[in-house]
């Protein structure tokens, strides 16, 4: 063979050595809380089958089918390759709870299975999200209370949140199989009740210190991200989470005595979810219009789209459990809002994606020579 015809192989090799480095760049760099795609994702997949728009719901689902475990597999390669990077993440104050992602992901895609009569896989996600839930709640209060900083204790992300909407999407998913375990069904409702609480109380803490830090210091364009939504977000799933518990018979006396308690804070939570929205809108609005910042794609927008579809679960759930038939339209509203910001985001990745990968296959080889 001719050193010409080895010189025209090579490019090949050079671009699949390009393509691997790419591949092991973005492990590297995988953003903790990118789960949340599979959340809006899910989300958006189960009311539109509630709603009865089967098809569109399975289309989704089935995109969760490929993305859940895709990203189990990047994380698990970042925490066998890149262990240092997944470790700053994790004692890092303000990114550890973007892994409760994990945790509302699998009983968001739990969920989708219940519904399609996929029980024991149900049961399966909502054991191995409980599993984590416990892990990182300790872990990251850990985090928060001994290495945590004044510069790092900024709440206006809203990321850490995201530990109410883990939190609660374990009551959600129990709700729906706890039914079907037989003797160990009341313990699992008495459990889900208590997790609920556990979110409320979170809710408590995180919105006041939030509320206090927005309404009451300086606040920039920087500071409004897309994790606000997740202030809302929270909120609606607490909502979610409370008509679930409604709507299912524990048979457990002293719960079914909770009922009226559990009606009156899961409207309230609603109201308060209804509330944000028109707020957080004005945020976009004065962030993008005011001020002119580039609207680009960043993981953190699929943090967005899920309480929208969250919401419009919300309204459906509490639509049934207050038996108030004009929540539905809200819920046929929303959903399709949500929709369609899911379809604007996944292009935003689709082109985010290609761009990056055509301009890493493309750079030009640094260690060859001239």
């Amino acid at each position: 063979m001719s050193a010409t015809q080895v010189k025209e192989k090579a490019p090949p090799l050079k671009g699949a050595r390009r393509l691997v480095a790419w591949l092991d760049g973005q492990v590297g760099r995988l953003f903790p809380g990118y789960f949340a795609l599979v959340m809006a994702t899910g989300i958006i997949s189960n009311t539109l089958y509630l709603e009865g728009h089967l098809g569109l719901s399975n289309l989704l689902f089935g995109v969760n089918l490929v993305t859940f475990p895709w990203l189990l597999l990047l994380t698990s390669l970042r925490a066998a390759r890149a262990s240092r990077a997944i470790w700053a993440d994790l004692t890092n104050p303000r990114l550890v709870f973007s892994f409760f992602t994990i945790v509302a992901a699998s009983d968001v895609l739990g969920l989708g299975m219940n519904l399609r009569g996929q029980v024991e896989v149900a049961l399966g996600l909502w054991v191995f999200a409980l599993a984590a839930w416990f892990v990182l709640i300790y872990f990251s209060f850990a985090v928060l209370t001994f290495l945590n900083s004044a510069h790092n204790a900024n709440a206006v992300h809203g990321g850490w949140l995201i530990a109410i909407v883990g939190t609660e999407s374990l009551v959600i998913l129990g709700a729906m199989i706890a039914p079907h375990q037989g003797a160990l069904a009341p313990g699992l409702f008495v459990l889900i009740h208590m997790l609920w609480g556990v979110g409320l109380a979170l809710y408590g803490i995180f919105i006041t210190l939030f509320a206090y830090r927005i309404f009451f210091f300086d606040v920039g364009p920087d500071d409004i991200t897309p994790l606000l939504w997740v202030v809302m977000g929270a909120a609606a799933i607490s909502a979610n989470a409370g008509s679930t518990l409604l709507l299912e018979d524990s048979g457990v006396p002293f719960l079914m005595s909770m009922r009226p308690f559990i009606d009156g804070v899961t409207l309230i939570l609603w109201a308060w979810a209804t509330w944000w929205i028109p707020l957080l809108v004005l945020f976009g609005l004065w962030k993008h219009g005011a001020h002119r910042a580039p609207l680009r794609y960043t993981p953190m927008l699929w943090s967005l789209v899920f309480p929208l579809g969250m919401y419009a679960l919300a309204s459906l759930r509490l639509s049934l459990a207050a038996e108030f038939g004009p929540l539905r339209a809200v819920a046929q509203t929303i959903v399709w809002i949500a929709l369609a910001a899911w379809v604007a985001t996944a292009v935003g990745l689709a082109r985010a994606v290609w761009a990056d990968l055509r301009g890493a296959v493309r750079a030009p080889d640094l260690l060859s020579t001239p």
